[in-house]
Parts: structure tokens; C-alpha cells; sequence
């Protein structure tokens, strides 16, 4: 073989073998970087954590992320004690915002944000959509009963009204209460979140009404403004006149007593004809 021809080949071989170092020493060197890039220490949730859970230590484990999520707890002295307003799952990052303030404790008082309450309200197992009212859906809150004034009773005046609308459901369960007898008894109780003001009008009504919750999409925050419908108005049957108000409601008018007419007989006139003659008989 010509000598040349293996200078060629053995330079050949050299040069790629060099080539072939320098790529694996750069991308080496480009792993090795990146494996070294520093991480976080982040809280994550040990297990599955419900709504209104008060977090322990055993609930959490620290874990290492890249780059961690904005508003992530990463110590767990500041999550535990503290209850959870939002499901955490195994495995997930635990948030500052899925958690109640420092201090508020666990339960559904930890879910109450500033400014609102939660309103217990009474519902039988066959109510609106008993059953299907979960924590987190929308309802609105219709109430029946006596629009007349008191002391009157009457079917026809029995009226409905869309009281609330467009309220969350914090909770749904059952309480236990007791009869007249004494005996528990479960009463199915659903938790509403809502303002002062409302919180007083459904304990009004709750007193003095029956209440039914409607179930309502969650998307649709439209408030609907509805007069409110009376048992008359279901068979066509017309309204009744507006009471008089002021001092003729309490005396009413007397009907003016009219005298008797004296019934006219009938009278039948007869005209006779005689000649030239004419007269007239009554009978």
C-alpha cells in the first residue's frame, strides 16, 4: 500500500477522534450545567387535604422545583396550622392562596371571606334540588307563604317571591335537632355565603316562610327582576280591589238603603169602533 495513503488515513483518524473529544467534552460540560442549576424548596401537600382540613405536619413534605410557582409556601411552619379554603392533592404545591389567614383556624369559618357570613338554612330531603347542592354551586333562594295582612288567612293569599339570588354554597349536610318529643332528628342544613344584610333576611325568612333553593349555572351572574307570583294569578283568577288605606279603612261606608218600588200592573186599551164613532176601554 502507498505510504502516503496511510499518512492520509492515520491523520484522518486523528483529527476525528480529536473532533469527537472536543463534541463530547463540550456537550458534557453543557449537561453537567444544566444539572446544576439551583433549586427551591417548596411545601407540597403529602396527601389529599379537603376544604376546611387544619393542616398538621404529617400533611406536608418539602420538595425541590426549578422554578417555583409564584406564591408558593416553602417552609412548612407557614403552612401548618392554617386551614384550607381549596382541595389540595398529593403532590401539589401548596399556595397562599388556597389557604385560610394565619390564625383563622380550620372549618367553614376559615372560608368566610372578609366582610360576608354563612347562613344555615333548613331544607327538606324533596326542596328545589335537595341532594344535588354542592359547596362551590349557585342557588337562588325562593320564599312562599301569607301575603295578606295579620290576622287574615286565606289560599289566595298565598304568594311567591324570588327573595336571593346568585348565592354560593359554602356547605350541605345534615344537623341534628330535636324534636318535640325530645328525640334527635337529622334536618338537612345548607351553609350560604352572604352579606349582613342578607343573613337577616333569610332568618326572617326561615321563621316565617318557607324557603326553596334553585339550582343555577355558575357562568350566569345575571340578576332577574320578578314581581313575584300569588295563588290567584295561577288560574286566571282577576286581582282583587286595593284596600282603602287611611282613616275610611276603619269605617268603612254604609250602603245606602234605597225604598221599595211598588210593582205597575199592566194596562191593555182596546178601541172600538161604531159607525162614526170611536172609544177607548182599559182593562
Amino acid at each position: 500500500m502507498n505510504r502516503r495513503l496511510i499518512t492520509i488515513l492515520f491523520v484522518a483518524f486523528l483529527l476525528s477522534a480529536a473532533a469527537s473529544f472536543i463534541v463530547y467534552r463540550l456537550v458534557g460540560n453543557v449537561i453537567n450545567s444544566r444539572s446544576k442549576n439551583p433549586t427551591t424548596k417548596i411545601a407540597l401537600a403529602a396527601r389529599d387535604l379537603q376544604i376546611g382540613t387544619l393542616i398538621k405536619a404529617a400533611d406536608l413534605r418539602m420538595g425541590e422545583v426549578e422554578t417555583p410557582p409564584k406564591g408558593a409556601v416553602i417552609s412548612l411552619e407557614a403552612a401548618v396550622g392554617r386551614g384550607v379554603v381549596s382541595t389540595l392533592y398529593a403532590g401539589e404545591a401548596v399556595m397562599e392562596k388556597r389557604l385560610a389567614s394565619v390564625g383563622s383556624g380550620g372549618g367553614m369559618a376559615a372560608m368566610i371571606p372578609q366582610g360576608m357570613r354563612a347562613c344555615a338554612v333548613k331544607v327538606d330531603e324533596v326542596v328545589g334540588v335537595a341532594g344535588f347542592v354542592l359547596p362551590g354551586m349557585r342557588v337562588d333562594v325562593i320564599v312562599s307563604g301569607n301575603d295578606a295582612p295579620t290576622g287574615q288567612t286565606g289560599a289566595t293569599n298565598i304568594k311567591a317571591k324570588t327573595l336571593l339570588q346568585n348565592l354560593e354554597v359554602l356547605s350541605a349536610g345534615s344537623n341534628i335537632q330535636k324534636d318535640n318529643e325530645g328525640k334527635p332528628v337529622q334536618v338537612p342544613v345548607v351553609n350560604l355565603l352572604v352579606t349582613p344584610q342578607q343573613a337577616e333576611l333569610l332568618s326572617l325568612a326561615s321563621n316565617q316562610t318557607r324557603i326553596q333553593l334553585i339550582l343555577r349555572n355558575p357562568l350566569d351572574t345575571k340578576l332577574s327582576e320578578t314581581p313575584g307570583t300569588a295563588m290567584a294569578g295561577l288560574f286566571g283568577t282577576p286581582a282583587t280591589q286595593p284596600r282603602p288605606e287611611g282613616p275610611r279603612a276603619m269605617h268603612p261606608p254604609q250602603a245606602k238603603i234605597l225604598p221599595p218600588v211598588k210593582a205597575v200592573p199592566s194596562v191593555w186599551v182596546v178601541e172600538v169602533i161604531n159607525g162614526s164613532k170611536a172609544m177607548k176601554q182599559n182593562f
